[in-house]
């Protein structure tokens, strides 16, 4: 297996308020990825966002990890939403399957509580448009732009980097095969309306591993143009 040009660094988000540190799993060293991920509760930026849950969205390719080490986790998935602990080991997250991860609402007594600390990893895939460390590099990159400058989300900019990190915005659940509908139309709009109109799924500016990047997006015609493997920034 090639080296992990991300391994033992950490990604910041939310001006330190939520630290992803690049491991391999203790467990399980043949997984994707796999973060130790800390968010500080009482970070001005974290508290700021508490109340605003992330997009609920699901993964056709890869099994998702979860396992809290500190604190507590929500995890929201088809709908019922879970607290963690780490009593609770490891949760995995089926393909297909909806779901989100965020700080629960403190309760009672836990006004104290500064840290929430878990792992998160997923499975290999063949696949190259998955969910991986290129993926959330550039992802934390979007949302400081959207949390600490205060820029309105594009749905556009969301779906495309959603698509090339193999992950889809989950429609209601109500409508006839919601999560077939979502992945087509994240195709559709992320990968194909946003390329033509210049969205990109990465950024040089924003990638540690450009030629990563770069190969990913010579795999679709409509992102081709962006992926100049001579940028150096």
């Amino acid at each position: 297996m090639a080296e992990d040009p991300y391994l033992g660094r950490v990604i910041t988000a939310f001006e330190g308020g939520i630290a992803t540190r690049v491991i391999t799993h203790p467990s399980h060293p043949d997984r994707l990825f796999a973060y130790e991920v800390t968010f500080l509760l009482q970070h001005p930026r974290v508290i700021a966002v508490a109340s605003q849950k992330p997009p609920l969205h699901f993964h056709p390719h890869q099994e998702e990890y979860v396992q809290v080490l500190e604190g507590r986790l929500a995890i929201e998935v088809e709908g019922e939403e879970r607290v963690l602990s780490s009593e609770d080991g490891e949760v995995a997250l089926r393909p297909w399957t909806s779901h989100r991860l965020y700080s629960p609402v403190a309760e009672s007594g836990e006004a104290n509580l500064k840290v929430t600390k878990f792992m998160l990893s997923a499975e290999s895939t063949p696949e190259l448009f998955r969910l991986d460390t290129v993926f959330f590099e550039n992802w934390y990159a979007y949302q400081d732009r959207i949390v600490v400058k205060g820029e309105k989300v594009d749905l556009i900019q969301v779906m495309s980097m959603f698509d090339a990190g193999g992950s889809y915005l989950s429609l209601p659940r109500w409508i006839p095969f919601s999560k077939t509908l979502a992945r087509a139309l994240g195709i559709f709009v992320g990968r194909w309306v946003g390329g033509f109109l210049g969205y990109q799924p990465f950024y040089r500016k924003w990638t540690t591993d450009w030629q990563s990047a770069c190969q990913k997006m010579e795999r679709s015609v409509f992102q081709r143009r962006f992926a100049d493997r001579s940028k150096t920034q």
